[in-house]
């Protein structure tokens, strides 16, 4: 079991996952907001709201050090943190949110706004991943797997390690810049390699790992699922072989993140000679913030004492608008305050050097007690023109439902709102490369979205007066996001357009590719 070894031979324990298991997830968040703030109060940030007067809070009863914390610090979104801090960070400048300077920049997919963001990575997050990273091979013992599995291949499918650099900073995928950080004992293990793994060109890339594919016993595959599903298209193409395990026999974990697996579920089993382990992780540009710590279980257990300390926004009208931007004085909550069953945006606090920071992400405890969530949506990536209150949860099981009722794949989609009639209506556009009829797919969607969600069921009826289909092949979404600039790696597609992204997709489908 050789990765196994390795850990244990550096000193790595079980101490930390161990901890987080039996100790109160309240004290060990408090234990962590404390630690943040001795290390960054001497930054800008920490002497602007008086880091230490919030700490000498820590020593009184109850949840004073949370009532001081969130009184003295305002909600930060990107936008606001960026042109008060982050630009300063850019311009090299040190102890502005963190101690020191900051030499790496993860530049996020932009699912949200319209251009990719520059999220820091100081030292002390990628030592904060890289921790989170060996819980979720240590968690695999609890899985039944031959000793075998620990001597393969992992291949890591993600951005370039070649980062741009300006005279300043380093730029680039959060992928490519810890793979590039990969510790020494780890290498012999990661596929595809330093060489590949700096070409910029994605397409390239892939190509090489086709040429390789066949050298490579590989046991584990992690990555964002369209681009994978590519991949192994691409290599059983390739040597025309009926699927992925006549190349790579040991296959059996799919390590994945970054959008819900459900609506690629289908399609993705067509490559495979036998089934695979799946697990969740939740690893953005932001830091490592859950891992799937059991088997069997579609949620994932949030890290409290690893860098990051949550906050959670009830995710309703109250506490955000039409638009998904946080309201003024709205309500926060901490990790023991939340209820099993309800909507959160997440906040967080990291040691790279963000503070009460809206991630974006609206998350949903299933279980309190153990920490688990599951990821429900975007703060801005959801439908409501009329009251609908349609999740991307909803988006993900509704077309995952709809292409089993009419035995097609659906490798992508995505949803525009647009007025019809006075009123409104809903446009999908599905990604598929199976003949369908759009409007029994269209009826198939409805159907299943009034079943999960009785706020649309109601709308249905008054105000949300249309559902449209366009049913596309899949390549298409793939090269509008090449023509954004967002080909490959962590890259998602969004699964709600608003705005100006909506507007450049139909420019493009009317410009590119001829449709009205």
């Amino acid at each position: 079991m050789a990765i196994l070894s390795n850990l244990l031979k550096k000193g790595i324990r079980l101490r930390e996952s161990l901890e987080q298991e039996y100790s109160s997830p309240l004290d060990l968040q408090k234990t962590q907001l404390r630690k943040l703030l001795l290390k960054a109060e001497d930054t800008e940030i920490g002497k602007k709201y008086a880091f230490s007067s919030i700490l000498a809070d820590f020593k009184k009863e109850g949840g004073a050090f949370y009532e001081s914390y969130k009184r003295q610090v305002p909600i930060y979104d990107y936008d606001s943190i960026h042109a008060e801090f982050w630009q300063k960070l850019l311009a090299g400048k040190k102890d502005v949110t963190w101690p020191g300077a900051v030499k790496y920049f993860a530049l996020s997919s932009g699912t949200s706004g319209a251009a990719s963001k520059y999220i820091p990575i100081t030292k002390s997050m990628v030592k904060a991943i890289r921790r989170t990273g060996v819980r979720q091979i240590l968690s695999l013992s609890k899985y039944d797997l031959p000793a075998s599995l620990f001597t393969k291949g992992i291949l890591m499918l993600g951005g370039s390690t070649d980062l741009e650099f300006n005279g300043t900073y380093f730029s680039g995928d959060l992928s490519g810049i810890t793979a590039g950080k990969l510790p020494i004992w780890f290498q012999r293990f990661y596929k595809p390699g330093k060489k590949i793994s700096r070409n910029r060109n994605w397409g390239d890339k892939l190509d090489q790992i086709v040429e390789k594919a066949r050298d490579w016993d590989i046991g584990i595959i992690v990555g964002v699922p369209a681009w994978l599903q590519i991949l192994l298209e691409k290599i059983i193409e390739r040597y025309q072989v009926k699927h992925i395990h006549e190349i790579w026999p040991n296959l059996q974990i799919f390590v994945h993140g970054g959008v819900s697996f459900e609506p690629y579920k289908k399609g993705f089993e067509t490559l495979l000679g036998k089934p695979l382990i799946y697990i969740e992780t939740y690893l953005a540009s932001e830091g490592f913030l859950a891992l799937q710590a059991l088997p069997n279980r579609r949620s994932m257990r949030l890290v409290l004492n690893n860098g990051i300390f949550h906050e959670f926004i009830p995710f309703t009208e109250a506490n955000f608008d039409e638009d998904g931007n946080v309201r003024k004085d709205t309500q926060t909550l901490k990790i023991d305050e939340v209820e099993e069953g309800r909507d959160y945006a997440l906040l967080i606090s990291t040691c790279a050097g963000a503070w009460r920071y809206l991630i974006g992400d609206v998350v949903r405890f299933v279980s309190k007690e153990e920490c688990e969530i599951v990821i429900t949506g975007r703060t801005k990536h959801f439908l409501s023109l009329c009251g609908e209150h349609l999740s991307v949860d909803n988006m993900n099981k509704a077309v995952e439902l709809a292409a089993d009722d009419l035995g097609i794949r659906i490798k992508e989609f995505t949803v525009l709102g647009e007025p019809y009639k006075k009123l409104f209506a809903h446009h999908w556009y599905i990604g598929t490369d199976d003949e369908t009829d759009a409007k029994k797919l269209a009826n198939a969607l409805d159907g299943h979205l009034k079943t999960l969600n009785d706020d649309y069921a109601v709308e249905r009826k008054h105000a949300l007066k249309q559902v449209k289909v366009t049913a596309l092949p899949s390549v298409v979404f793939y090269d509008w996001m090449r023509e954004q600039g967002k080909e490959g790696g962590q890259n998602k597609f969004p699964r709600v357009l608003k705005g100006e992204k909506a507007q450049s997709w139909t420019q493009f489908l009317v410009e590119k590719k001829g449709l009205e």
